[in-house]
């Protein structure tokens, strides 16, 4: 007898009682939680419900120790997080989506801070910082300690107890609701509880966002709480949504071991303590994590993990000792006393001996695929937090990233929902039609061999014989020989076994190791073959799994080259789109495709007609690709000097391709180079001085990170990338706020943490700008001697730039007065393009 198939729908009486929102809310973490405020705030007049499977304050976020990672120290940047992050995730992360994360991670922490979060500081009053595995800087804020989650839960719940924002309690969500057009009309939930809301109902809503949390129930062990079954994958899955990336499910590697015997929620214990310098020792005292990677104990959780399983397995040993003990009792109570206390709960103590931690199942890193506004392949659904999976993670989580994405991406939903709301009028709730996909129920008793089968077969180790024999036992779990009956018991199981059904075929499917899948019959990462990522939707004739390449209109190696110089190459890859499709419109390449023959072949010569630096190479070299140039080799490189004559790039590939790339590869090369150029000049100009010559804002619409890269090449250094990454007061702010210190007051109460920098155009405007503490001051239209005598004044308690009728001619004298920078919007607002043409051989 074959198995039943996996549901497209939880057999549940009929909805009882029907309420209606403009938002339904799925979950009451820090992304659920986030999305409810802010869109409160965008539209004071909507209704906001919020639906929780425990009471408001239950779930993930308050479990979580370690912190939240943003870029907070002026010697930090968000390149060094975006790096860090990009290392961590394997080569799957989606550049655009960490981009987003580390340039708008900081902001949204500040409004989080002033929602009421109180996070750990010095002495000073300055947020203390400290680093956990996979961070190369300090940059993770946390609160009492270790309890930084339970923080962050407490804020929020008490910004939704003084807000309009309407909560269900004891709430398990069930089915999405669709209108006849396929799009989210709300859900079916039951309540667990008594009154006019007991048992089935509807929430009908014009847009529904799913903040469930994660679904390390799926596992024996795990530090989940028990809420996490991944209802909300399920859900999705049910519903026809596209789910990626699954088989990446991140095991912390230090969780206190309670017992071959103990399962369900274990103990978490944080990374921040080997940030704060525990070593992870064997039974006979060695430090095997020295040689394991450049980071040691520090390295990301999926290198720690797997290195922890090696030695288990070479030893005989069920479990590893993190060792603490030089901490000493002061410091193990002042900075980890939650963990402290709970060690000390199961008889273990800190300060005295080991402790004794194995890896087990924390955090899923795939999930309901997104893109970078939050939506789902189904209109008027989104998903936030950990149930979604927005390209951020990768193949495995940088540590502290998890809370840092639910904030910046619950802002991002609200906004979307506010906007169309805005274009079109707030969207009616709208009425869903019936559903007639089969529906079925699991047998709760199954739930138990659920988690067993996987923790043997789908854990860390995994390998092609333990993946059939857990599909196998999955199948066989479907079948009962009773009828189930509707129950949070059996809706739980019944979603535990659709999301680890998934789980095990697609780490089935990627047969290699990466990140937090590990194969033990495929050790090796192969990008040849699988540098993408696997999405599954779920049909009434099963599984359907589709592999995506990942980033496949650029290369890997061009990616990698893109990223490692600071550049998104999600961003390059749509600004060629958008290049291409102003050149080609609906007819293409006429010229082209009237004078050369399909499928005729050459190779053809970028070469430089006049002298200059060459930058943009890596982009231009994008289009050619793109167009089907399949051989190219480079004969300059980024930041070069190249001389009249010089083959910068050979391409070779379809001469209809090749010609129809020119326009748009040169368009990129030649002004990139040609801001390259111009900053080379001006760098010339000032050698020999301590002076930087740094750009501006004033960049074209879509072209800064390019363009503030040819700076780099040209030998000059950034300033702000944007108007969040540093504030600067200008002449209009001081008029607003009634004079210079007013104003730097004003944005030091407001932003505490960020750095400010303070523009003026008189000598005697120093002096109460530098008592205030301003870190940076730009000197607008100082005449050389004006400047000199401003060094003089700041005598180095503040980095000066000269700004403001700059020329090339008068740029010495202006460096020799000892300022620290130069800031010249030309750079990037005019310069001229270097003269770059494509020759076609013969």
């Amino acid at each position: 007898m074959s198995a039943p198939a996996i549901p497209l729908r939880l057999t549940a009486p009929a909805p009882g009682w029907v309420v209606e929102a403009d938002v339904v809310v799925v979950g009451s973490g820090i992304a659920g939680l986030t999305v409810a405020l802010r869109y409160a705030e965008l539209d004071p007049a909507a209704k906001v419900l919020v639906v929780t499977k425990d009471v408001l304050s239950s779930g993930s976020t308050r479990w979580a120790q370690g912190g939240i990672a943003a870029v907070l120290d002026p010697e930090d940047t968000p390149e060094e997080h975006l790096n860090d992050t990009l290392l961590a995730g394997v080569g799957l992360c989606d550049v655009r989506a960490v981009r987003t994360l580390v340039t708008e991670g900081p902001g949204a922490l500040r409004r989080l801070m002033a929602r009421g979060a109180r996070f750990d500081r010095t002495d000073g009053g300055r947020l203390q910082l400290t680093r956990e595995g996979g961070h190369r800087r300090d940059r993770i804020v946390h609160a009492g300690g270790d309890a930084t989650g339970a923080e962050v839960q407490r804020a929020l719940v008490e910004a939704v107890r003084a807000s309009a924002i309407e909560v269900v309690e004891h709430a398990l969500v069930l089915d999405l609701l669709k209108d006849a057009r396929g799009r989210a009309r709300g859900v079916t939930l039951h309540v667990m509880g008594e009154g006019a809301r007991d048992g089935v109902g509807a929430v009908h809503a014009g847009a529904v966002v799913l903040a469930t949390g994660g679904m390390g129930q799926v596992y024996a062990a795990t530090t989940n709480p028990v809420v996490s079954t991944g209802d909300g994958v399920a859900l999705a899955l049910r519903a026809g949504a596209v789910v990626r990336d699954l088989e990446f499910v991140q095991f912390h590697p230090t969780v206190l071991w309670l017992g071959e015997d103990s399962t369900g929620q274990q103990p978490l214990i944080s990374e921040a303590v080997r940030g704060e310098g525990a070593i992870l020792v064997d039974h006979a005292g060695e430090a095997f994590m020295r040689d394991v990677h450049e980071l040691a104990d520090l390295a990301p959780r999926d290198v720690v993990a797997k290195a922890i399983m090696r030695r288990m397995r070479e030893s005989g040993r069920d479990h590893m000792l993190l060792d603490g003990r030089h901490f000493g009792e002061e410091r193990w109570r002042a900075r980890f006393p939650t963990i402290h206390a709970v060690c000390r709960e199961h008889g273990v103590d800190p300060v005295s001996e080991p402790i004794p931690v194995a890896p087990a199942a924390h955090y899923a890193s795939g999930g309901v695929r997104t893109d970078l506004m939050g939506r789902t392949s189904i209109e008027g659904l989104y998903a936030c937090g950990e149930v979604a999976c927005t390209g951020v993670h990768g193949a495995n989580r940088l540590a502290s990233n998890s809370l840092l994405e639910g904030l910046v991406f619950a802002e991002r939903i609200a906004a979307d929902i506010a906007r169309d709301n805005r274009a079109g009028g707030r969207p009616e709730p709208g009425e869903p039609v019936a559903s007639r996909t089969p529906d079925g129920l699991v047998d709760p008793r199954a739930r138990t061999r659920i988690q067993a089968h996987m923790s043997r077969g789908a854990g860390v180790l995994r390998a092609r014989d333990s993946l059939a024999g857990t599909a196998r036992a999955l199948r066989d779990a479907r079948w009962t020989p009773v009828q189930v009956a509707p129950c949070t018991e059996s809706w739980e199981a019944t979603n535990l076994l659709t999301v680890a059904t998934v789980l095990t075929a697609a780490a089935a499917a990627r047969l290699e190791t990466r990140g937090s899948h590990w194969r033990e019959d495929h050790p090796e990462r192969d990008d040849d073959e699988w540098l993408g990522h696997l999405d599954v939707t779920l049909t009434e004739e099963g599984l359907q799994m589709t592999y995506t390449p990942h980033g496949d209109a650029i290369p890997a190696r061009l990616e990698q080259e893109l990223a490692g110089a600071g550049l998104d190459p999600a961003e390059v890859n749509a600004l060629v789109d958008r290049a291409l499709a102003e050149d080609l419109q609906e007819a293409g390449d006429v010229t082209s495709l009237a004078t050369i023959p399909a499928g005729q072949r050459a190779v053809a010569d970028v070469v430089a007609r006049a002298d200059g630096v060459v930058a943009g190479l890596a982009a231009a070299e994008a289009v050619f690709v793109r167009l089907g140039a399949d051989r190219v080799e480079r004969g300059a490189k980024d930041g070069e000097r190249v001389r009249a004559g010089e083959v910068l790039m050979t391409v070779e590939g379809p001469v209809r391709g090749l010609l129809t790339a020119e326009r748009t590869a040169l368009n990129l090369l030649t002004h990139l180079s040609g801001v390259a150029t111009l900053t080379a000049r001006w760098v010339e100009a000032v050698s020999g001085t301590k002076a930087r010559v740094r750009d501006s804002r004033k960049t074209l619409p879509g072209l800064r990170s390019l363009e503030k890269y040819a700076v780099r090449c040209g030998g000059g250094v950034n300033h702000r990338m944007s108007l969040s990454d540093a504030a600067l007061i200008k002449d209009n702010h001081v008029v607003a706020a009634g004079g210079v210190a007013e104003a730097f007051r004003a944005v030091r109460d407001r932003y505490p943490d960020l750095p400010i920098e303070v523009e003026v155009d008189r000598i005697d405007q120093i002096e109460p700008v530098l008592a205030e503490g301003a870190e940076e001051i730009l000197l607008d239209n100082f005449t050389p001697e004006d400047l000199a005598h401003a060094v003089q004044i700041v005598k180095n308690r503040a980095r000066l730039e000269a700004s403001g009728g700059l020329t090339l001619e008068s740029a010495r004298d202006v460096a020799e007065t000892g300022v620290d920078y130069l800031a010249v919007g030309a750079l990037t607002h005019s310069a001229p393009a270097l003269d770059i043409a494509l020759d076609l051989r013969g």
